[in-house]
């Protein structure tokens, strides 16, 4: 009797451990997805950049279309990341909404976040093979990045949409040539104010240089450490203050200096709505990112 309450005790804390484990594990869950925005509708602007008549034409152009072939793409904004990268985040945000039919994967979400200057168009497993990564970092590069660098939030998010769906029916060919007639930019070209940077940073280095050793090997000697070279006076060695160094006399002074600084700013507002969902559709990761 004693051995049969001894068990019954064991396999009541074994229940318990389960329960406990149970509940710890959905409330982890239940915080990781406590921070990913509800699926209001087909557009669900948190950051507030796109205006009341892009995000209603964007509506109803995204409803057409998912009708005609079932295809679904949401666009979302938010304000920022919080420190996390977009990739991950935008994966998490796909498979929480759960985009597109379970059966095809054929949902696309297309995701900016405004305060970390940052997008990222994610592809759902069914589609990967029509809206290649090569089609979504176009879109990125000539679409989205020239017209978020103008501020132009809504047409940029616009015309991005027209592009996907474009694809999406079949026709890649326009996005393809437009791309060969623009070619991105690969990373390799040089910012044009680090150019300016680096010619004035190798003249007066390698200036430095050169009039430390050129005077006394070209120039004419007026007197101990003084020479004479192309019209300047040139001393060298220990002056008053006991500093050892190069000077020299022009009759003239330059002097130059510049400035670079950007501002920009966004409003946060909430947008809603309902009797709006997934259809069960997952994502792998296909897609492309990009930045402004």
């Amino acid at each position: 009797m004693m051995v049969s309450s001894i068990s019954l005790s064991k396999r009541d804390r074994l229940a318990s451990a389960v329960l406990i484990a149970a509940v710890v594990l959905f409330s982890c869950v239940m915080a990781y997805a406590t921070d990913l925005p509800a699926l209001t509708g087909r557009v669900v602007d948190n950051a507030g950049i796109i205006d009341a008549a892009t995000k209603t034409a964007l509506t109803r152009k995204l409803a057409d279309f998912e009708t005609k072939g079932s295809d679904q793409i949401v666009v979302a904004t938010i304000p920022s990341l919080d420190g996390e990268e977009i990739e991950p985040y935008a994966n998490r945000l796909f498979r929480f909404w759960k985009l597109g039919q379970a059966k095809e994967n054929n949902g696309v979400l297309l995701l900016v976040a405004p305060n970390d200057r940052k997008m990222r168009i994610e592809v759902g497993y069914g589609l990967e093979g029509t809206l290649t990564d090569l089609h979504t970092k176009l879109i990125i590069e000539n679409d989205m990045v020239p017209a978020f660098r103008a501020g132009d939030f809504s047409g940029g998010i616009s015309k991005a949409v027209d592009d996907m769906v474009m694809v999406l029916e079949g026709n890649p060919e326009e996005l393809e040539a437009r791309g060969k007639r623009n070619p991105a930019d690969d990373g390799t070209s040089i910012d044009p104010i680090f150019a300016v940077f680096l010619m004035l940073w190798a003249t007066m280095f390698f200036g430095g240089m050169a009039m430390a050793f050129l005077p006394p090997m070209f120039g004419t000697k007026l007197s101990p450490g003084v020479y004479k070279w192309l019209g300047m006076t040139f001393r060298y060695g220990r002056g008053p203050s006991g500093y050892s160094g190069t000077g020299w006399t022009t009759g003239s002074s330059s002097g130059g200096g510049w400035s670079s600084g950007s501002g920009s700013g966004w409003s946060s507002g909430s947008s809603g709505g309902g009797g709006f969902s997934g259809g069960g559709g997952s994502s792998g990761g296909g897609g492309s990112s990009g930045s402004w």
